[in-house]
């Protein structure tokens, strides 16, 4: 039986929004790889990713069409929204192959079945799971066809959400938020990080009451101590000591949607100075917070936190914040808009950003995120978690 988080009727809106921005674009055929892509078009839900599948979008084609290892076929027929006569698999012989195949032989032969072996075919060149050896075998297999990128085309069209989009990413702030507090919880003198860390996941997972939740597409990180001013590090199994200052940046997942959220707690009493650089951030990022609303550019928001933080001495050249919602590993982010300066995408309503204006010194780092939408007259958190720094 086939579920899918929604009704195939918007399915068929972000296929056919997909084709228009391909005519835009000049693209006869497209060809899709990135995980969330593919969940956004399909509803494909899998972990698969690790091996070479995607989809294919055409302009003479009614459906999309899925293209995977044999062994993940059952899977797409459980969780895609199109007929199953639009799922094609290729054998196992064709992963890691010994004997010389590789699953693009198999990609374009659905190609020139389909048709499109002639044709302009758009590839996600950056995408993380679309490899060189990919490219060279559609080429060599395809040589009367033109290639062209279109990285962010489907990116593009995720950019603003659907109501029913906005429902899992408030279910998923629920998520973060109680995933946070227990990670605030656990937090002690003398308690490993792993433990801590092991209780965010569990509320990650666990969910809360009613809505369960789905693995995120980045573990939760945890830099601590003298780590706060370096965003990226996770955990070990060393135990907290007191005064540590810990980071803790996570995300809910629903139906693949994400509500990312970070904060900062000190494990005894925080420094004047450590004080002053939160009060820093919060400040900052309601300013910013306030100039988002439609019509607006990105990097005027990111213009409203600078000019705030320069009243303190403080620069920032890292970018505050990115589009978000349906992801996989290895980023929840969709890789189009940044609040940053020169990015001049102008807001439009339901569009929905991760704003992260950390700020990272050598000594230690504060991070103070929120998730929020783009509204008619301006932006809404999803969040109620307080902005503070955490004395725990």
């Amino acid at each position: 039986m086939t579920t899918t988080p929604f009704g195939r009727d918007e399915y068929e809106r972000r296929v056919d929004a997909t084709k228009e921005r391909m005519r835009e674009a000049g693209i006869e055929t497209l060809f899709v790889t990135d995980p969330a892509n593919m969940n956004y078009l399909t509803g494909y839900d899998g972990w698969s990713f690790y091996v070479h599948q995607g989809v294919v979008v055409s302009l003479e084609h009614d459906q999309p069409v899925w293209i995977g290892r044999e062994m993940d076929a059952n899977g797409a027929k459980a969780t895609v929204w199109i007929d199953h006569e639009h799922i094609r698999s290729y054998s196992d012989d064709h992963v890691q192959s010994p004997v010389g195949k590789h699953p693009m032989d198999y990609v374009a032969t659905v190609l020139e079945e389909m048709g499109r072996e002639r044709t302009t075919i758009g590839v996600e060149m950056d995408a993380y799971y679309y490899t060189a050896r990919s490219h060279e075998r559609l080429e060599r297999k395809l040589p009367d066809a033109t290639f062209t990128d279109a990285t962010l085309l489907v990116n593009e069209v995720r950019i603003v959400k659907s109501e029913r989009e906005l429902e899992y990413i408030d279910q998923a702030v629920d998520i973060s938020e109680a995933a946070m507090q227990a990670g605030l919880d656990a937090l002690a003198p003398g308690v490993p990080e792993s433990t801590v860390a092991a209780d965010i996941y569990h509320t990650l997972i666990d969910g809360v009451e009613r809505v369960g939740g789905d693995y995120p597409a980045i573990v939760p990180l945890m830099p601590s101590g003298e780590h706060t001013g370096t965003p990226h590090l996770t955990w070990s199994d060393d135990p907290f000591e007191a005064g540590d200052p810990v980071i803790i940046e996570l995300s809910g997942c629903r139906h693949r949607y994400h509500a990312p959220l970070a904060r900062t707690a000190v494990l005894g009493e925080p420094s004047e100075e450590m004080q002053r650089v939160a009060g820093v951030v919060v400040e900052g990022l309601n300013a910013a917070l306030e100039v988002a609303e439609p019509g607006v550019t990105c990097e005027a928001v990111e213009l409203a936190w600078r000019e705030t933080i320069a009243e303190h001495g403080i620069e920032k050249e890292s970018r505050i914040g990115y589009s978000m919602g349906c992801g996989y590993p290895p980023d929840w982010g969709e890789h189009t808009a940044s609040l940053r300066p020169g990015d001049e995408t102008v807001l439009e309503e339901n569009m929905t950003f991760h704003m992260i204006p950390g700020i990272w010194f050598d000594e230690f780092g504060v991070e103070i995120s929120e998730p929020f939408r783009v509204t008619s007259t301006g932006a809404e958190r999803f969040s109620s978690f307080p902005q503070q720094l955490f004395s725990v």
